[in-house]
């Protein structure tokens, strides 16, 4: 048995001046809109927002990978993001999505397992799917006809496969935007 990880939230801080709710032009307030929770606008909205035309582009898409209904379900789309996150380097993305994962699985019991890198306590399936997002993350071209045949041998289809990459490939992007705008520590 492994312990049960703790991951604490990160805060992340911009480079770049984030837009103030209360000074944001009416395509600004728009575009915030069609943020994923609606709930909280963060920094790191606010800091996209500068550009609100792109932000909405890639707000709509990030929303139709990670948030879409049917296809792949949802803890899956969360374990490939976290597996993009930890070999891109994002910890604020990992612990966000790791802590997803935990809270759509009802346990820590799959990110334990990878943050103490115990394998073992995968099933094949999560295995499938976070060596995939690792692939895929670090050299893309290096995956390969067995990777996928990994997946189909853990029951997913095409149209699920399509779905991870997509989660997965977002992330590439998602992640290294995050790093060249700002930076994430412990909350205090």
């Amino acid at each position: 048995m492994i312990p049960s990880v703790t991951l604490k939230p990160l805060h992340w801080h911009p480079y770049i001046t984030p837009v103030e709710i209360d000074e944001a032009t009416p395509a600004q307030l728009d575009a915030m809109a069609v943020t994923p929770s609606n709930k909280k606008v963060s920094e790191y909205v606010r800091t996209l927002v500068h550009d609100p035309e792109s932000y909405v582009a890639r707000t709509l898409l990030f929303n139709a990978i990670m948030y879409v209904e049917g296809g792949l379900n949802r803890a899956d789309r969360e374990l490939g993001a976290l597996g993009a996150s930890i070999v891109n380097g994002c910890k604020y993305c990992a612990v966000v999505h790791a802590r997803r994962h935990a809270q759509l699985a009802k346990s820590d019991a799959v990110v334990s397992a990878i943050y103490f890198e115990r394998d073992d306590q995968l099933s094949q399936r999560d295995i499938a799917i976070y060596r995939f997002a690792q692939r895929l993350s670090a050299t893309p071209a290096q995956a390969s006809q067995e990777d996928i045949a990994a997946l189909r041998a853990v029951g997913m289809d095409d149209g699920e496969i399509i779905d991870l990459i997509h989660a997965i490939a977002i992330f590439g992007w998602a992640n290294r935007l995050m790093h060249v705008l700002g930076h994430a520590d412990v909350n205090k």
